[in-house]
């Protein structure tokens, strides 16, 4: 499959952040949406809320996965609030900030992602080695 990125950059604001997710789902229509920020516990760290009510269903697992990897590396990853959802067939992952917890809590969900693509009715994403599905 071909694809091409597509980078935002928005404040901390539910309206810019709304309007992001929507553009990048609704009209964009990408398969997949990675969010960096905003999910600490300050008061301007809003993305999950955000997300949480643009997305059809929320997807807890990731949130979890992402935490535990990140807690094998900081005692303070119990303190981020990185969650999962999907709006149609746009799987949302909301990641850190922080360059280091990005690439962790990419790499321990990104072998579920392919799939929950599959099931969310979007486009099929080969990658190499190949990603893991259930055999049919």
């Amino acid at each position: 499959m071909d694809w091409t990125p597509h980078t935002q950059i928005v404040p901390d604001e539910t309206d810019a952040i709304t309007a992001a997710l929507l553009h990048c789902t609704d009209q964009l229509q990408c398969p997949l949406v990675l969010t960096t920020g905003g999910t600490g516990p300050a008061a301007r760290d809003i993305t999950p809320e955000v997300t949480e009510a643009v997305c059809d269903r929320m997807l807890p697992g990731f949130g979890e996965c992402m935490r535990a990897a990140s807690l094998a590396v900081v005692p303070t990853a119990i303190l981020s609030r990185q969650t999962a959802g999907h709006r149609g067939a746009s799987l949302i992952v909301n990641l850190p900030g922080k360059p280091s917890a990005v690439a962790d809590c990419l790499d321990a969900v990104f072998p579920a992602v392919p799939y929950c693509i599959d099931l969310l009715g979007g486009p099929r994403l080969e990658t190499d080695p190949p990603a893991w599905r259930p055999k049919s």
